[in-house]
């Protein structure tokens, strides 16, 4: 019988491919990771129900306490960024740090497992030609989670399985009724687990950032308004700017060090061009030339054109065929062929 360790957060995706895998004929394990410290849905409730779908399965259930590494890769790692006046993403990061690594180290080591499974809408396949794995977009456009998956690398997309990739939110719902799961009906998280635990991203900032006011100021350095720290907007921001002004405005530069938060028109906030970070070459290998692609520079913005330029190790250059509204540092940038990941990193400017 083949053995998976199923990763669990108590919520009906995951649930749902427990289940499958368990009605395939696997022998699953649940693994649930203990993530934060104090109260959150994904958490002290998340756990609960992840115990409750194991129960209703008959299968092993496993938690592991992963919130000094949590705190360390993630709460920190976000403060540290908008501190620096850039707007981390900390899902890719927590996938690759905190969840896919740790758990498939977890479930060879100690539970004599080589296989991971969780409830992302995503898919994998092997490419003989390239001798690699590929990432895919889920089948169900309006769910994938691919651009959160880009950081992974050979070694664990081969050992990770996507049960729900074929499937849409409907078909995932269904399945979890038909089996009489906990969380069939349970609501959609609705943001990041930390923003969910705290109420918002400014109270979670507010608890290890201490209030910096500063001004509000135009390109040309015109003092507009006051803000309260760099650290409560992000690039392209209109709303809660506090300013009033006969055209729309936006964050268009947040100037940790002299304290300022830059405002402009919309034209001011657009790129022809960004340097890319800490690049991962997913469903290829490092090209040695440029190549096209269609970027992703938000999760939910629309794939572009543009040219992928490498440079020195593990950073290339983005060259838009449009400029770009709203390219923000700390972001991630995933660049596509088809439903193909081909490789992905952090925007840097």
């Amino acid at each position: 019988m083949k053995k998976v360790v199923v990763g669990l957060s108590g919520g009906v995706d995951s649930s749902v491919a427990a289940a499958i895998l368990h009605n395939q004929g696997y022998d699953v394990i649940g693994l649930t990771l203990w993530l934060m410290k104090g109260k959150g849905q994904c958490c002290s409730e998340g756990m609960v129900d992840a115990a409750t779908i194991c129960e209703q399965l008959s299968i092993p259930h496993e938690i592991v306490d992963m919130r000094d590494v949590f705190q360390t890769n993630i709460v920190d790692y976000l403060v540290s960024g908008y501190s620096a006046g850039i707007t981390p993403l900390p899902c890719s990061q927590c996938n690759r740090t905190v969840k896919f690594g740790p758990m498939l180290e977890y479930a060879r080591e100690k539970l004599e497992c080589d296989a991971i499974a969780t409830g992302h809408y995503a898919r994998i396949a092997y490419d003989h030609g390239s001798e690699r794995y590929q990432l895919l977009r889920a089948f169900d456009r309006n769910k994938d989670q691919s651009y959160f998956l880009y950081d992974l690398s050979q070694e664990l997309l081969a050992g990770t399985i996507f049960p729900l990739g074929e499937l849409n939110k409907n078909d995932t719902r269904k399945i979890a009724a038909e089996y009489g799961l906990k969380t069939a009906d349970k609501p959609e998280s609705q943001d990041l687990c930390l923003v969910e635990s705290n109420g918002s991203m400014r109270a979670f900032l507010d608890k290890y950032l201490a209030p910096k006011p500063g001004d509000i100021v135009d390109s040309n350095g015109k003092i507009l308004g006051t803000h309260d720290g760099v650290h409560h907007y992000t690039i392209g921001q209109r709303k809660g700017l506090g300013i009033a002004a006969a055209e729309p405005l936006y964050v268009i530069k947040l100037d940790t060090v002299n304290n300022l938060v830059v405002v402009g028109d919309r034209t001011k906030g657009t790129d022809k061009e960004c340097a890319v970070e800490r690049v991962n070459w997913v469903s290829m290998a490092e090209p040695r030339g440029s190549i096209r692609g269609e970027v992703q520079i938000r999760y939910r913005s629309q794939p572009v054109l543009a040219t992928i330029i490498p440079g020195e190790k593990d950073c290339v250059q983005l060259v838009f065929d449009e400029p770009q509204f709203s390219i923000t540092p700390g972001q991630a940038a995933v660049w596509y062929e088809g439903d193909k990941v081909l490789g992905g990193g952090i925007i840097k400017n």
